[in-house]
């Protein structure tokens, strides 16, 4: 059963990665994955589950009653083990997954009433130059600093809409896409909301939203910029607009521009309060989201309240939830329920047994290594299951060294490696999954015209923290 639960993984895992060849959605698979590797672990935990490794108190809470003495029989050791599974194990695990859950779903849903109200016209609109390499810079920092605030897959959606405004050719639309998906990846590797996996470091408190933003921030732009400046050196000329036109929603769905800019500014001023909520109460991060999206909730009611029904529900939360991506939530929940059954059945600790042993994780070359080998592998796979494995892997430990201990330099160089690392393959990021499937860019033509683009400024940045480290010891 143990070595079966690593097949099932292994099989899900390569369902999701070939998502677009077998045409089968990731989350159905992640959901299945998930719960049969639960259900797998379960049938089989007699075998898997060392009894003396389960807390006494959970024996003595099994077996509270005065009639019973003596150390428990085989039948009751089974019963003991299978309760602790499925009464302890997996209920402690959804805790974790539930934070991440509820935290995305609020962001999504901020995000969204504000892209309904077409609030992100307060900034595309002031764009004017039509200069290719001026025009590139705009983008590019404009994504980066987006994404942090945002998220970078709906930071890739926006631009994506932005472009399309700006631009009039594909070819050179594609080409600001392809620096749109390393931007935003890149802006989303140094903030504590900017990309899943640095929000999951995050709320595990692997690291902290202060420190991620000071250690990071340099690498992140720098694995943006050596990109930039590739690109724009050889590039000249102007970009042809496309004629001016209004969608549906614009005449269907009105604001003003005073709603707008409520929406947008109590939005994002919503989100870039959420990390400074949970340093000061020290309540996970999902309840801050939360509050920011009721506050933002009683703005909508208030901003609409005089108009009729039909346009007043399309303004709205429960109007916008229709348009949250859920089935990325689903997939979330399912692909963090197979990676927490490997971490309690005890494969991922095998795996940084061997990990420690081929490469080591004693020293700093080894912790480098190891980042920038996951960050690779997530151009193939996705980086979420690879960082909840890392999670899994090793504990926050502060007696090893400073590497494992909260905002040590594993968990620190693995944000910006999982973050950045994805841009390498158009596939490898759900912001590039995104673009591709927004602007029908070919598996082909990225690779050839922007993946060696991205893999130059992921190593640029990666350099960039290992030379920070070294020279000033922040």
């Amino acid at each position: 059963m143990y070595i079966l639960m690593v097949v099932i993984f292994v099989l899900g895992y390569a369902a999701i990665a070939m998502e677009h060849t077998i045409r089968i959605d990731k989350a159905a698979s992640a959901l299945i994955t998930g719960v049969l590797c639960w259900t797998v672990y379960v049938l089989g935990a007699q075998g898997i589950v060392d009894f003396d490794s389960i807390p006494a108190y959970i024996s003595e809470i099994f077996f509270h009653n005065p009639g019973h003495s003596g150390a428990p029989t085989i039948a009751e050791q089974s019963e003991i083990i299978t309760h602790y599974v499925t009464e302890f194990q997996i209920l402690e695990h959804l805790g974790e997954i539930a934070s991440i859950l509820f935290f995305l779903l609020g962001a999504m849903t901020i995000v969204e009433l504000i892209d309904s109200h077409e609030g992100f016209a307060v900034i595309t609109d002031r764009i004017r130059t039509t200069n290719k390499r001026k025009l590139m810079w705009i983008v590019g920092i404009l994504t980066f600093f987006f994404s942090a605030a945002l998220d970078n897959l709906t930071t890739s959606i926006v631009m994506i809409s932005l472009l399309r405004k700006l631009i009039e050719d594909k070819e050179d639309r594609w080409l600001f896409a392809g620096l749109v998906i390393i931007a935003a990846n890149a802006g989303g590797a140094w903030s504590p909301i900017g990309d899943v996996t640095t929000t999951m470091l995050w709320i595990g408190s692997q690291v902290t939203a202060g420190a991620i933003i000071i250690k990071l921030i340099l690498p992140s732009l720098v694995c943006l910029a050596i990109p930039l400046l590739v690109v724009s050196m050889r590039t000249k000329g102007n970009v042809k607009r496309p004629m001016k036109s209004e969608g549906l929603e614009h005449y269907t769905n009105p604001t003003t521009p005073k709603e707008r800019n409520i929406v947008f500014g109590a939005g994002v001023a919503g989100l870039l309060f959420v990390p400074v909520f949970k340093t000061y109460t020290h309540l996970p991060p999902f309840m801050g989201m939360m509050l920011s999206l009721g506050v933002l909730w009683v703005i909508t009611e208030v901003l609409h309240r005089s108009k009729n029904k039909e346009a007043k529900y399309n303004l709205s939360v429960i109007g916008v939830l229709q348009k949250v991506d859920t089935a990325s939530v689903l997939f979330f929940l399912g692909i963090l329920l197979a990676v927490a059954s490997l971490q309690s059945a005890g494969q991922l600790q095998t795996m940084a047994g061997f990990l420690d042993e081929s490469i080591g994780t004693s020293n700093e070359s080894g912790i480098y290594i190891i980042s920038m080998v996951i960050g690779l592998l997530s151009a193939i796979v996705d980086n979420v299951p690879l960082v909840a494995a890392a999670i899994g892997m090793y504990d926050i430990n502060p007696e090893v060294g400073h590497f494992f201990s909260q905002d040590g330099l594993f968990w620190e160089f693995l944000a910006y490696c999982a973050g950045t690392g994805g841009s390498a393959l158009i596939i490898g990021s759900a912001a590039g999954v995104a673009v591709m499937g927004l602007e029908g860019i070919p598996f082909g033509w990225y690779l050839k015209r922007i993946s060696l683009l991205a893999i130059i400024g992921y190593f640029a940045g990666a350099f960039a923290y290992i030379i920070q480290e070294s020279i000033f010891h922040l």
